[in-house]
């Protein structure tokens, strides 16, 4: 047990330590929610060098394979990375050293790994980041590239099995649509031509300035419900021939 409030002057609030990754070489890293990135001798329970990076918490801490880099995430959206660097040209002794910080979250980065040619992150903005580490880089390509990747916080598409009826839900309406149909038969992954295509059936409006929470289809394709952060709403909705009509209940 290391007491990192340890040489903090007045300190009116507790310390939280919500990262650990313990060294080949003996060494404790700590990130806690002082902002600060701590590097400590196990055997002696003393602190070796102190990196405030942030003055809200760093939230996650991941080491490369090589131990050479780190990389960390803050409650602020940023993430930044650690090397163990001379301390002059030709030296034996190392220090670890804040070489790059990104901002390419909005909220809290809960989550870090180090890949050998990439930095990745996700946050609570629902995205998964993946920065690669340019000098790992022999030539330009897809490797070589920022990716951000954006994933929904709930299902987005609900499906009627029994009447081939998809839901598809966007932030202010809902549209229906029936599947299309083919009359061949074939192998899992072959594309088979349509004798009916596609067609949307409904789009239904939200009324409001709310967003839709949530959304589904009942498995007979006769009911469509929704709900935004205050109400619930829920449609029947009647086929007549290739007519549609829906009624709010």
């Amino acid at each position: 047990r290391i007491m990192v409030n340890y040489r903090v002057q007045k300190v009116k609030r507790e310390c939280i330590v919500w990262s650990i990754a313990f060294l080949s070489s003996g060494t404790v890293v700590t990130s806690d929610s002082f902002g600060r990135v701590q590097f400590w001798d196990w055997e002696r329970g003393t602190l070796l060098e102190s990196h405030t990076v942030s003055t809200s918490a760093v939230l996650s801490l991941a080491v490369s394979e090589t131990e050479d880099s780190i990389i960390v995430g803050t409650s602020t959206g940023a993430t930044y990375q650690f090397q163990l660097l001379p301390v002059k040209m030709g030296s034996l002794e190392k220090r670890w050293v804040r070489t790059k910080p990104f901002q390419h979250h909005t909220h809290d980065v809960r989550a870090v790994a180090h890949s050998s040619t990439a930095l990745i992150s996700g946050g609570l903005d629902a995205q998964l980041v993946i920065r690669p580490l340019m000098e790992k880089m022999q030539k330009k390509g897809y490797d070589a590239a920022l990716r951000k990747f954006t994933f929904p916080h709930r299902r987005l598409v609900s499906c009627a099995r029994k009447a081939r009826l998809l839901l598809f839900q966007f932030s202010q309406h809902l549209e229906l649509w029936r599947l299309g149909s083919t009359d061949e038969t074939g192998k899992d992954g072959e594309v088979l031509p349509l004798c009916r295509m596609p067609e949307h059936l409904v789009q239904l409006k939200s009324k409001g300035p709310e967003h839709i929470y949530c959304s589904c289809v009942s498995p007979c394709g006769n009911w469509i419900a929704y709900s935004t952060a205050s109400r619930f709403h829920l449609y029947r909705v009647q086929y007549e021939g290739d007519g549609v009509s829906i009624k709010k209940v």
